[in-house]
Protein backbone atom coordinates (compact mmCIF):
# COMPACT_ATOMS: atom_id res chain seq x y z
CA UNK A 1 0.00 0.00 0.00
CA UNK A 2 1.28 3.47 -0.83
CA UNK A 3 2.37 5.69 2.01
CA UNK A 4 1.90 9.13 0.34
CA UNK A 5 4.18 10.67 2.97
CA UNK A 6 1.76 10.00 5.86
CA UNK A 7 2.96 8.01 8.83
CA UNK A 8 0.93 4.99 9.79
CA UNK A 9 -1.75 5.93 12.29
CA UNK A 10 -1.79 9.59 11.23
CA UNK A 11 -4.78 11.05 9.53
CA UNK A 12 -4.41 12.81 6.16
CA UNK A 13 -5.12 16.51 6.75
CA UNK A 14 -4.81 17.70 3.17
CA UNK A 15 -8.01 18.27 1.26
CA UNK A 16 -8.46 16.65 -2.08
CA UNK A 17 -10.02 19.81 -3.57
CA UNK A 18 -7.83 22.64 -4.82
CA UNK A 19 -7.56 25.33 -2.16
CA UNK A 20 -6.09 27.93 -4.48
CA UNK A 21 -8.71 29.75 -6.48
CA UNK A 22 -8.24 32.01 -9.44
CA UNK A 23 -9.35 35.45 -8.33
CA UNK A 24 -9.45 38.64 -10.36
CA UNK A 25 -7.27 40.38 -7.77
CA UNK A 26 -4.50 37.82 -8.36
CA UNK A 27 -4.52 38.55 -12.10
CA UNK A 28 -4.45 42.30 -11.47
CA UNK A 29 -1.59 41.89 -8.98
CA UNK A 30 0.32 39.76 -11.50
CA UNK A 31 -0.21 42.35 -14.23
CA UNK A 32 0.96 45.24 -12.05
CA UNK A 33 3.87 43.35 -10.43
CA UNK A 34 5.07 40.73 -12.90
CA UNK A 35 7.60 38.27 -11.58
CA UNK A 36 9.68 37.39 -14.59
CA UNK A 37 10.99 40.31 -16.63
CA UNK A 38 14.12 38.56 -17.88
CA UNK A 39 15.47 35.04 -18.20
CA UNK A 40 17.09 33.39 -15.17
CA UNK A 41 19.59 31.08 -16.84
CA UNK A 42 22.48 31.61 -19.22
CA UNK A 43 20.61 29.98 -22.10
CA UNK A 44 17.69 32.33 -21.41
CA UNK A 45 19.74 35.16 -22.85
CA UNK A 46 18.98 33.82 -26.33
CA UNK A 47 15.43 32.52 -25.78
CA UNK A 48 14.02 34.07 -22.59
CA UNK A 49 10.65 32.95 -21.26
CA UNK A 50 8.98 35.88 -19.54
CA UNK A 51 5.52 36.90 -18.38
CA UNK A 52 5.96 40.64 -18.85
CA UNK A 53 6.28 42.65 -22.03
CA UNK A 54 6.99 46.33 -22.34
CA UNK A 55 4.24 48.83 -23.20
CA UNK A 56 6.15 49.37 -26.45
CA UNK A 57 5.20 45.83 -27.53
CA UNK A 58 1.54 46.60 -26.83
CA UNK A 59 1.78 49.76 -28.94
CA UNK A 60 3.33 47.77 -31.79
CA UNK A 61 0.60 45.13 -31.57
CA UNK A 62 -2.18 47.72 -31.60
CA UNK A 63 -0.52 49.57 -34.48
CA UNK A 64 -0.16 46.41 -36.57
CA UNK A 65 -3.75 45.33 -35.91
CA UNK A 66 -5.11 48.79 -36.68
CA UNK A 67 -3.16 49.08 -39.91
CA UNK A 68 -4.20 45.55 -40.89
CA UNK A 69 -7.84 46.51 -40.39
CA UNK A 70 -7.33 49.68 -42.42
CA UNK A 71 -5.58 47.67 -45.15
CA UNK A 72 -8.55 45.29 -45.33
CA UNK A 73 -11.04 48.13 -45.62
CA UNK A 74 -8.98 49.90 -48.27
CA UNK A 75 -8.57 46.63 -50.18
CA UNK A 76 -12.34 46.22 -50.31
CA UNK A 77 -12.75 49.80 -51.60
CA UNK A 78 -10.04 49.30 -54.22
CA UNK A 79 -11.57 45.99 -55.29
CA UNK A 80 -14.94 47.70 -55.79
CA UNK A 81 -13.15 50.03 -58.26
CA UNK A 82 -11.62 47.19 -60.28
CA UNK A 83 -8.35 46.45 -58.48
CA UNK A 84 -7.18 42.88 -57.93
CA UNK A 85 -5.91 41.31 -54.71
CA UNK A 86 -2.16 40.59 -54.87
CA UNK A 87 -2.20 38.03 -52.04
CA UNK A 88 -3.31 34.70 -53.61
CA UNK A 89 -4.72 33.31 -50.36
CA UNK A 90 -6.82 36.41 -49.71
CA UNK A 91 -7.84 36.50 -53.37
CA UNK A 92 -9.47 33.09 -52.90
CA UNK A 93 -11.62 34.36 -50.02
CA UNK A 94 -12.57 37.73 -51.46
CA UNK A 95 -15.11 36.71 -54.14
CA UNK A 96 -17.11 34.61 -51.67
CA UNK A 97 -17.73 37.17 -48.95
CA UNK A 98 -16.12 40.39 -47.73
CA UNK A 99 -16.91 39.22 -44.19
CA UNK A 100 -14.89 36.01 -44.62
CA UNK A 101 -12.11 38.03 -46.18
CA UNK A 102 -11.99 40.42 -43.20
CA UNK A 103 -12.24 37.60 -40.64
CA UNK A 104 -9.46 35.60 -42.29
CA UNK A 105 -7.23 38.66 -42.66
CA UNK A 106 -7.57 39.70 -39.02
CA UNK A 107 -7.26 36.11 -37.75
CA UNK A 108 -4.07 35.48 -39.71
CA UNK A 109 -2.64 38.83 -38.64
CA UNK A 110 -3.51 38.21 -34.99
CA UNK A 111 -1.96 34.71 -35.09
CA UNK A 112 1.23 36.17 -36.53
CA UNK A 113 1.28 38.87 -33.87
CA UNK A 114 0.94 36.29 -31.09
CA UNK A 115 4.04 34.53 -32.43
CA UNK A 116 5.89 37.85 -32.70
CA UNK A 117 4.98 38.80 -29.12
CA UNK A 118 6.22 35.45 -27.85
CA UNK A 119 9.44 36.03 -29.80
CA UNK A 120 9.72 39.73 -28.91
CA UNK A 121 12.64 39.19 -26.50
CA UNK A 122 14.32 36.48 -28.55
CA UNK A 123 17.17 36.86 -30.98
CA UNK A 124 15.88 35.59 -34.31
CA UNK A 125 18.50 34.26 -36.71
CA UNK A 126 20.95 35.14 -33.89
CA UNK A 127 21.01 38.77 -34.95
CA UNK A 128 17.64 40.56 -34.93
CA UNK A 129 15.34 40.87 -31.94
CA UNK A 130 11.72 39.85 -32.25
CA UNK A 131 10.68 43.35 -31.25
CA UNK A 132 12.72 44.78 -34.12
CA UNK A 133 10.91 42.41 -36.44
CA UNK A 134 7.60 43.78 -35.12
CA UNK A 135 8.80 47.31 -35.93
CA UNK A 136 9.62 46.10 -39.44
CA UNK A 137 6.12 44.63 -39.85
CA UNK A 138 4.59 47.91 -38.67
CA UNK A 139 6.71 49.90 -41.13
CA UNK A 140 5.74 47.51 -43.94
CA UNK A 141 2.07 48.11 -43.14
CA UNK A 142 2.66 51.88 -43.14
CA UNK A 143 4.23 51.64 -46.61
CA UNK A 144 1.33 49.47 -47.79
CA UNK A 145 -1.22 51.99 -46.52
CA UNK A 146 0.65 54.85 -48.24
CA UNK A 147 0.64 52.83 -51.48
CA UNK A 148 -3.10 52.13 -51.16
CA UNK A 149 -3.83 55.80 -50.46
CA UNK A 150 -1.97 56.74 -53.65
CA UNK A 151 -4.02 54.17 -55.57
CA UNK A 152 -7.22 55.59 -54.10
CA UNK A 153 -6.21 59.12 -55.06
CA UNK A 154 -5.63 58.00 -58.67
CA UNK A 155 -8.98 56.22 -58.77
CA UNK A 156 -10.81 59.24 -57.33
CA UNK A 157 -9.12 61.60 -59.82
CA UNK A 158 -10.00 59.44 -62.82
CA UNK A 159 -13.61 58.97 -61.65
CA UNK A 160 -14.18 62.73 -61.23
Amino acid sequence: MENDGVEEGQMERRRRSERRQGRLSAYIEGALNPRRRAGRRTEDQIYPIIDWHSPRVLALVLGILGLSFLDGAMTLVLMSHGATEANPIMALLLPHSPGWFAAAKLTLTAAGIVVLVICSRMRLFRSISGESLMVGVLLAYVLLIVYELRLLSVIDLSAA
